[in-house]
């Protein structure tokens, strides 16, 4: 799998939550494509806690939602906003687990509605939550006045035992 490279990196007044690397109160998530899927290694961190040691389902939410906007990118070449998410909490998370893996893949396109599959295992491999979302997707003159140029892969192949030794 290869990292994409967040295309928004730099622009200014970006600032997301999801996704942004200098938000200092965001998740700081990195995105890998793997075929048609989306891929994420995420930490978890005390300070995205609910209850002691257990991560917030509202956190969950965010790391959800914002891989499937990543896998809308992959596959149609666009942005968009979330129209609709439902989620099932399976499984807590620790937020003292060793780290998450996020995946997400556009299951079904009608027109310029992208329904996306995304779920957070923990790293015993435990499914703990999933989600789909209903995604409207911008048409490509919207996502480029919103700075979207299309996505770039580094030229690095990556193994996932990789990204999680590197934690």
């Amino acid at each position: 799998m290869k990292r994409i490279k967040n295309p928004w990196e730099g622009k200014e007044n970006y600032f997301c939550f999801g996704c942004c690397p200098d938000n200092p109160s965001g998740v700081h998530m990195k995105f890998y494509a793997n075929g048609n899927e989306v891929v994420s290694v995420w930490l978890p961190q005390p300070q995205f806690q609910g209850w002691i040691d257990t991560m917030h389902g509202g956190i969950q939410a965010v790391l959800l939602d914002e891989i499937c906007a990543w896998a809308v990118m992959l596959k149609m070449n666009t942005t968009g906003v979330t129209a609709e998410m439902k989620t099932r909490y399976r499984h807590h998370i620790s937020t003292n687990d060793r780290y998450l893996l996020i995946r997400a893949h556009v299951a079904e396109v009608r027109r310029k509605i992208a329904t996306v599959e995304a779920t957070i295992s923990d790293s015993s491999g435990q499914l703990c939550a999933q989600s789909t979302c209903t995604y409207f997707t911008f048409t490509d003159e919207k996502s480029k006045e919103m700075g979207y140029k299309g996505l770039q892969m580094e030229e690095k192949e990556i193994e996932l035992a990789d990204l999680i030794k590197d934690l």
